[in-house]
């Protein structure tokens, strides 16, 4: 059952929503190797350490985009999300152009009471951004969508990455 929003879109952009609702899961091989990443990631976080951070999310990021041959992309961590009175922004997905990489940009800290996030939040929140990127360059899609399906492959990658079956 499509979201809302459906019903306001192009019969184009109905198209690539039915497509991305469509892909449930996300097939990574060789998912044994992102145990450790993930275990460092909960350990740069606990440490509050904003580079140990960016340097294991740039490092996962490239070991997910060389397991599905996609293009490589830019992960930044920010300290404090922004945030204005209604919201704050947890993660941003900004399209590659010819000229520069994908990037991916995420916040380590929350606006209001500055604490890091906890652990599964920010991986999820990484993993979301990841999820854009995937719909451009794995899927082929025209936009990327917050499907039910899109959400599917987020969970898909969270299993994948944080409980990898042993090969």
């Amino acid at each position: 059952m499509p979201y809302a929003y459906y019903h306001r879109l192009s019969a184009r952009s109905k198209r690539t929503y039915r497509r991305s609702d469509a892909i449930e899961s996300v097939e990574l091989s060789g998912a044994a190797t992102f145990g450790n990443l993930a275990s460092d990631l909960e350990t740069a976080l606990e440490s509050e350490n904003r580079s140990a951070v960016a340097a294991t999310c740039q490092a996962l990021a490239d070991r997910l985009t060389d397991a599905l041959q996609i293009d490589p992309l830019e992960a930044v961590v920010h300290l404090v999300r922004p945030s204005n009175s209604r919201s704050e922004l947890h993660g941003l997905y900004e399209p590659g152009t010819r000229q520069q990489k994908a990037r991916i940009s995420v916040w380590m800290r929350t606006a209001k009471r500055r604490q890091v996030v906890a652990f599964r939040t920010f991986l999820r929140t990484f993993l979301h951004e990841i999820c854009h990127h995937l719909d451009y360059e794995l899927y082929g899609l025209r936009e990327s969508f917050h499907t039910q399906g899109f959400y599917k492959r987020e969970s898909s990658l969270f299993r994948q990455v944080v409980e990898p079956k042993p090969e």
